[in-house]
């Protein structure tokens, strides 16, 4: 689904990432760790095309995409969750949810009762401000708000930060029933190191802007990975 082929960003003069390859498939779920400051939100943001890639390539459902803005991926298929949620405060819950009509067919806008299924607490406060709602539920609400868009490629980037235990657990299966009906390829940036271990499939350990490890969980031991990460 998701293919990145010598991936580099600069944020001015600064080079941050550093010939990235990374490769995340349909139904299983692809962690990306590593410490504070060696380039996974910066990956995204490449990705996703909120800061354009200054090299190397990303494919995505099979197309190298030249570099396109973050509305030109979403057509594509590719839905992000950023760090922060970045749900709009004045509108209500429902209108949140409704901003991903638009790259929707008019017979397809509609809020699906498995979104409800999954965040029961977002069809209790439809008419709420999504400003006052705790981080948990901004955090269930930006993800039914991707879902929504009925994307090929999740992204989500830190999910569980400032967030109480249960959600945390809630989210958890959210993402392990979107792995599970195999349509969709989910990666994720997670600091939470039991979580990310638990749920992934595939993963890729940054350092400095560079692929310091990767594998699947059946070739890594959690304690080697748990040593790279924590370096």
């Amino acid at each position: 689904m998701l293919q990145t082929k010598g991936l580099t960003l600069h944020y001015g003069g600064s080079q941050i990432l550093y010939g990235i390859d990374m490769e995340a498939k349909a139904g299983e779920v692809t962690c990306i760790m590593g410490t504070n400051g060696v380039g996974k939100t910066s990956l995204f943001k490449a990705i996703s095309g909120w800061h354009p890639r200054s090299g190397g390539e990303v494919i995505l459902n099979g197309e190298s995409v030249p570099k396109v803005p973050p509305q030109g991926m979403a057509r594509r298929g590719l839905a992000y969750v950023p760090q922060g949620r970045m749900i709009f405060p004045l509108l209500t819950v429902e209108e949140n949810m409704e901003t991903a009509f638009a790259l929707l067919p008019r017979s397809e806008r509609f809020i699906p009762a498995e979104i409800y299924d999954l965040f029961p607490i977002l069809k209790d406060f439809l008419h709420r401000r999504g400003g006052d709602l705790s981080g948990g539920q901004q955090q269930q609400l930006a993800i039914a708000r991707a879902m929504l868009m009925k994307p090929k490629v999740l992204l989500l980037d830190e999910p569980t930060e400032g967030i109480q235990p249960n959600i945390i657990q809630q989210i958890g299966r959210v993402i392990s029933y979107l792995r599970d009906k195999g349509d969709m390829a989910i990666v994720l940036v997670e600091q939470y190191f039991d979580f990310a271990h638990d749920l992934g499939d595939r993963f890729y350990v940054l350092k400095r802007g560079q692929v310091a490890m990767q594998g699947t969980k059946t070739a890594l031991t959690r304690d080697a990975l748990r040593e790279v990460v924590s370096v």
